[in-house]
């Protein structure tokens, strides 16, 4: 879709009843630096690729932002949307070819796998962060390298467990339990009752990613340690996929080709009463009238707590990529400005009904957090997420790692059946090595 000045009253009034365009009382920080001033080049237009929203208010508020810079600067912006998976590969041709869109909303540390081919944002970011509180380190590390933003931190989505709460007192549970034996006993209960869960163990660059690191780091295993070394083929490890494997069988069969999308489905078609998503299962179950008594049923709660002792959750992070060969690269400058500023960045939020964590500390009082209790365990995604590459630096090997979903096949050629637990640890050892040695 493109903007043009014409559109900007409907999307104007559309963005004020979202939000009211309030900057809910933040003020900048008298430690910011000087504010950078971006002047669009002569005729410039924008194009920016983005993933396909799962929460309508996200896209409407996005959409509505976008008008409103256009109408400011007669910059045309054409936003493009592509599915959750094919948002990586769509990026890395851009950057590899030196065409195609100038902005791209990409996921975890995927600006590492082509840090040469981005524009620097390290003057706008450190701009932003004095104005408004500082960065949440996770999201920071995904964008920078050493001292420099190679891509703007643009939010986290929180993954939390979604389940049936009556489906839950049904299989004899009162509350949700606390650590994974509990949760074991509860899934395999569920499963007895008829009503199974179901985690992806298919290549859902999401939810697939959420429920595999959180596998391994609730047991205390770790892909790599802090200098680097693949460290994956471990004790810690293994119990890990002796656990999943456990699980694996209290699911609905099918799992293992489970993408971002087919959990939402299996769980809004009544085929699945547990499972772990964003804010967005919920609320595609309150606009559907046919769906009304589940949303009503529907509870949510951060992952439990393994052996290692503490909460340990990735979620999903985004950050907006400019490319060094876009023509515009000050409307470009302009256009992130824009959207990450308070009024914008606020409604944004807002209208993402606590699907998009913001990035930034001085946000966090946006009163979406605390409208809705479902709401709770997405709030502080942005400041307890870990990174993907933990315990090692990001990079080049980390993304790569993840792109080529290392972890997340260890795990589903382990509970299938293809591998023994020893043998898919070791597999994953000799891909991870392949990344970690270059």
């Amino acid at each position: 879709m493109t903007f043009k000045r014409r559109d900007f009253l409907t999307a104007s009034a559309a963005l004020a009843g979202i939000a009211g365009l309030s900057p809910f009382g933040i003020r900048p920080s008298f430690a910011q630096g000087a504010e950078p001033v971006y002047k669009p080049e002569e005729g410039a237009s924008l194009r920016l690729l983005r993933w396909t929203p799962f929460v309508k208010g996200d896209e409407d508020a996005w959409l509505a932002n976008t008008a409103k810079f256009t109408e400011a600067t007669g910059v045309e912006v054409r936003i493009d949307k592509e599915s959750w998976e094919d948002i990586r590969p769509k990026a890395a041709v851009a950057a590899n070819v030196g065409s195609g869109p100038d902005l791209v909303m990409c996921w975890f540390d995927d600006a590492h796998q082509y840090p040469d081919k981005l524009v620097d944002l390290t003057e706008l970011a450190n701009y932003l962060g004095g104005k408004y509180g500082g960065w949440y380190d996770g999201v920071k590390g995904y964008a920078t390298r050493g001292d420099k933003f190679i891509a703007m931190p643009l939010t986290a989505i929180g993954n939390a467990v979604c389940y049936r709460d009556s489906h839950m007192k049904a299989a004899g549970f009162s509350e949700f339990p606390k650590d994974t034996d509990g949760f074991l006993e509860l899934c395999k209960a569920m499963k007895a009752k008829g009503t199974p869960a179901g985690f992806p163990h298919g290549k859902a660059v999401g939810d697939g990613n959420n429920y595999a690191h959180w596998l391994l780091w609730s047991h205390g295993g770790k892909m790599v340690d802090e200098g680097g070394k693949v460290v994956i083929n471990s004790p810690e490890t293994l119990k890990a996929i002796n656990y999943a494997k456990a699980l694996y069988e209290t699911f609905i069969p099918g799992t293992e080709s489970w993408l971002d999308i087919n959990n939402n489905r299996a769980f809004l078609a009544g085929q699945v009463s547990l499972t772990a998503n964003g804010v967005s299962l919920y609320y595609a179950s309150k606009k559907d009238p046919a769906t009304a008594e589940l949303a009503a049923d529907i509870r949510t709660t951060n992952f439990p707590i393994g052996p290692v002792g503490q909460s340990v959750e990735l979620h999903q992070t985004s950050s907006l990529l400019l490319f060094n060969h876009t023509k515009y690269p000050e409307a470009a400058k302009a256009y992130i400005k824009f959207m990450m500023e308070a009024d914008q960045m606020n409604a944004w939020i807002t209208g993402s009904s606590a699907y998009c964590c913001q990035p930034l500390k001085a946000f966090a009082d946006n009163p979406v957090w605390t409208s809705d209790p479902i709401h709770a365990p997405y709030a502080r995604a942005s400041e307890t997420l870990r990174p993907n590459g933990y315990a090692g630096p990001l990079g080049y090997a980390s993304a790569g790692v993840m792109a080529d979903y290392v972890l997340v096949d260890m795990f589903a050629s382990a509970v299938t059946g293809q591998m023994t637990p020893e043998e898919a640890v070791v597999e994953a050892e000799r891909r991870a090595n392949r990344y970690y040695r270059v």
